[in-house]
This record gives C-alpha cells, sequence and structure tokens, in this order.
C-alpha cells in the first residue's frame, strides 16, 4: 500500500488528481441516474397540468442552481474530502454534522440504493418481456424487488472486491447513461412529426390547477431526480487547483444536467400526453416506442437498466465511505473501520450498506424511497447553504476566493424552497416525515455516547 502524502495547505492528505472536465463528470453522471428516467411519471401523477409539470422542472433547476452557486464559495474555502459533512462541522459544529452521518446511514443511503436498484430492475424486466409488478411465490415482493435486492449485493461484491472493479463498471455504464439520454432527445425531435407531437400534447388537462399540496409532493419527485449536484463536495480534496475549479465545475455541471432535464421533459410531453404519463412508470421506454417502435422500447430500456445498475454502483462506491470514516474517528463501531487485507476495501462497511439497501428495497416502492431519501437528506442540504451566512459574519476576513452570486437571495432562493418542500411534506405525509426526523434525532444520544466513550479511552491511555 502506498504511503499517504503529506497534508496539502487545506490540511488535505488524498491526492489532487482531478481536473476540471473529470470534476463537472463526478457531478454530471452522479445526478443523472434514475430520476430523469422514471420520475417524471411519479410528477404527472401529482400534478394534472401541463404548465405545473414544466414549472416544476424548471422550478427545481433553479434551486439545484442555487444550491449549486452557494457551494461553490463552501467549496472554495474548504476544499476537504466530506464535502457537506465539512461545512455543516465548521458552521454549526460536529453534533450536527455528525447527524448527518447518521442520516446517511440509517435513511439517505439506504433509500438511495433502493429507489436506483428498483428502476434497474423494472427496466430489466421490460428487456426480458416480464412485468416487474408480477409478485415472487410465498414472498409479498414483486419480482422487480427481488431482481432490485440482487443487483444491490452484486454492486456490493463488485466493490468488496476492490475499487478498481468499481471504476470499470461506472466507467462503462456512464458512457451508456449519456449515449441513451441524449438519443432518446435527439430522436424524439426529429424522427417525429411536429403534427403528432401537437397531437400528443392534446389531451392533457392544460385549465385545471393541481392543489398546492400535490405540486409540493411533485417537487419531492423533482428535487430525486436534480439529487446529485452536491456529490461532488464528497471528493473536494481530490481536486486540482481547488479554488478555482469546484465552483466553475458546481455550476457548470449543474447547468448541464438542468438543460438535459428540461430537454428531456420536452420530448416526454410531446411523445407521451401528460394523462397517460402517470400510468406510464417506464417513461423513457415508453417515449422510444413512439420514435422507433418495439426496437425502440428495448434499446433504451436495456441502457436505462445499465446506467441505472451503474449509478447503483457508483453509489456504493462512495456511501460506505462515510461509515468508515466515522468509525475511524471512533464515533461507530471499530470494525467498520477495518480494511480488508487482500482487496483494500472497507469491507465490513460496504456489506453493511447492502444489508440495509435489501432491507429498504424489500419494504418500499419506489415513490417512497425516493421520497424518504428526498426527505432525509434535504434538511442538511439547507443546513450547509446556511453555514455560508454564518461563515460571513463568524468569519468576515477569511479567504473566500469565489463569492456566490447574487448573496444573499441565491442561498435565500435554497432555504425557502426547502422550508416550503418540508413543510408541504410534514402536512401531507405526516406520519413518513415524522419517523424520518425522529430517526435523525436519534442520533443526538448515539453522538454523546460515542464521544464519552472516546473521553473515556483518551483518559485511561492518558493515565
Amino acid at each position: 500500500m502506498p504511503e499517504a502524502s503529506a497534508p496539502d495547505r487545506w490540511g488535505e492528505r488524498l491526492p489532487r488528481r482531478l481536473g476540471f472536465l473529470s470534476a463537472a463528470a463526478v457531478l454530471i453522471g452522479s445526478t443523472i441516474g434514475s430520476g430523469i428516467f422514471r420520475t417524471p411519471a411519479v410528477v404527472a401523477g401529482r400534478v394534472t397540468d401541463v404548465g405545473l409539470f414544466a414549472a416544476g422542472w424548471v422550478l427545481g433547476g433553479v434551486i439545484a442552481l442555487a444550491g449549486a452557486l452557494t457551494y461553490g464559495e463552501l467549496a472554495a474555502m474548504y476544499p476537504r474530502t466530506g464535502g457537506v459533512y465539512v461545512y455543516i462541522r465548521e458552521a454549526f459544529g460536529r453534533l450536527p454534522a455528525f447527524l448527518f452521518g447518521w442520516a446517511e446511514l440509517l435513511i439517505i443511503r439506504p433509500a438511495a440504493y433502493g429507489a436506483i436498484a428498483i428502476t434497474s430492475a423494472e427496466y430489466f424486466w421490460r428487456v426480458v418481456g416480464r412485468d416487474g409488478a408480477s409478485l415472487v411465490p410465498g414472498t409479498g415482493l414483486s419480482i422487480a424487488q427481488a431482481a432490485a435486492a440482487v443487483f444491490i449485493v452484486l454492486v456490493a461484491a463488485v466493490n468488496y472486491r476492490g475499487i478498481h472493479l468499481g471504476a470499470l463498471v461506472q466507467n462503462v455504464s456512464t458512457v451508456l447513461k449519456l449515449g441513451a439520454l441524449l438519443a432518446l432527445v435527439t430522436l424524439g425531435l426529429v424522427l417525429v412529426p411536429s403534427q403528432e407531437l401537437a397531437a400528443s400534447a392534446a389531451p392533457a388537462p392544460l385549465a385545471t390547477l393541481a392543489p398546492a399540496a400535490g405540486f409540493g409532493l411533485a417537487m419531492v419527485s423533482i428535487l430525486w431526480a436534480y439529487d446529485g449536484w452536491a456529490d461532488l463536495s464528497f471528493v473536494s480534496g481530490e481536486v486540482r487547483d481547488p479554488q478555482r475549479v469546484l465552483p466553475l465545475a458546481l455550476v457548470t455541471g449543474t447547468t448541464v444536467v438542468v438543460a438535459s432535464y428540461l430537454l428531456a421533459n420536452f420530448v416526454y410531453l410531446h411523445l407521451v400526453p401528460l394523462d397517460r404519463m402517470a400510468g406510464s412508470p417506464l417513461i423513457a421506454a415508453d417515449a422510444a416506442w413512439r420514435v422507433l417502435g418495439g426496437a425502440g422500447v428495448v434499446f433504451v430500456s436495456a441502457a436505462v437498466m445499465v446506467s441505472t445498475f451503474g449509478t447503483l454502483n457508483g453509489s456504493m462506491m462512495t456511501g460506505p465511505r462515510i461509515f468508515y470514516a466515522m468509525a475511524e474517528d471512533g464515533l461507530f463501531f471499530r470494525p467498520l473501520a477495518a480494511v480488508h487485507p487482500r482487496f483494500g476495501t472497507p469491507a465490513a462497511s460496504i456489506v453493511l450498506a447492502a444489508v440495509l439497501g435489501v432491507i429498504f428495497v424489500s419494504i418500499r416502492t419506489f415513490a417512497e424511497l425516493a421520497d424518504q431519501f428526498i426527505i432525509g437528506i434535504w434538511p442538511f442540504y439547507a443546513l450547509a447553504v446556511a453555514a455560508v451566512v454564518v461563515l460571513r459574519r463568524r468569519l468576515p476576513d477569511a479567504e473566500r476566493p469565489y463569492r456566490v452570486w447574487g448573496y444573499p437571495v441565491t442561498p435565500a432562493v435554497f432555504l425557502v424552497a426547502t422550508l416550503y418542500l418540508l413543510g408541504n411534506y410534514a402536512i401531507t405525509e405526516t406520519r413518513i416525515f415524522a419517523v424520518d426526523i425522529a430517526v435523525v434525532l436519534t442520533g443526538g444520544p448515539v453522538y454523546l455516547y460515542w464521544t464519552r466513550r472516546q473521553a473515556r479511552q483518551a483518559d485511561v491511555g492518558g493515565g
């Protein structure tokens, strides 16, 4: 094993090997996963107006860009591995940062595994000509849920045996992911006659406004699709010239994602009327059928299956490292910090992540998993955005190579949107919201236990 390098001027010991293009690719690849291929159908089931449908996706893009612009300032100040965790810790202390890691363990990461794996599994059954909703005899699970559990175990096994295998899967799937989305958009715009596009959009009830609660729930699903713009922050410690590259990559990458999503939804609306989109959970394959018939369905279904499988693989590459870091800091079970003597991986943490993912995918639907992910992570996204305000007041003279454009309006847009999102969900889905918040708050006693345990061990060592 190579020796760790000396800390750089920001205290980071990991080698900085990612340039601008690689950093932007991390953001784009992490964001464009299962959401854009599946979420539009969920959104269509929650709003009944084309204008609201389109407005939701535009608003989601504005919120994501506001977050990326704000994180650019934080990333330039603290270009360290951990990103969101570091921003929260520097502004609000160790306890809120620990709660973020705790939420990642019990809600965020397992829910992400489940939602992504279910999408990949359902497209898999579409390719082989089966209905993923069919039940596995004697289990109460759909065959899509069963296949999703297998996919989670498979990517865990790949990453257990070495990060080089995980990286190979990730590189291949990223090419297919971008190719599938670009092909669908291009073919939908070029091959379908304009009069057919107009006819397709006609059945949607343009004059009916959805209730505010429905739009709020739709925004939860939309923000699930946009999630990933913050992932670049987790590898900030491995980006070259970080004070210049990180803000630029955050904004550029998020802009590319927003443009891609708006184009994809434009094509979806023209190929599948909104009133039928709600009953079309595999919307990308159904849109492809309008363009190329059965061949288009098979092509897109196979490409989306592989691309979402790659997203699942990427999440399994990164997520367990959070648990590993917590254990290494003495804030979680020490065996989770063990490195496999042969494969050089955090093997126990990977096994834990896989077990949690299988449990979640066995008891939740896609929409429930996506909602639970958003409700789990967005309070911490907002806390990190609020860190900009706190740090500007606390450290007015600190080095800030990049200052968020439009301050204080830009972070305020993100924070107001988050309050609306969480407040609406708390009113409409009170039980699920309360359970998620309660699970996060259980991290408080755990934090006190582990910090006192650390203090006792330090006293014993000092004595």
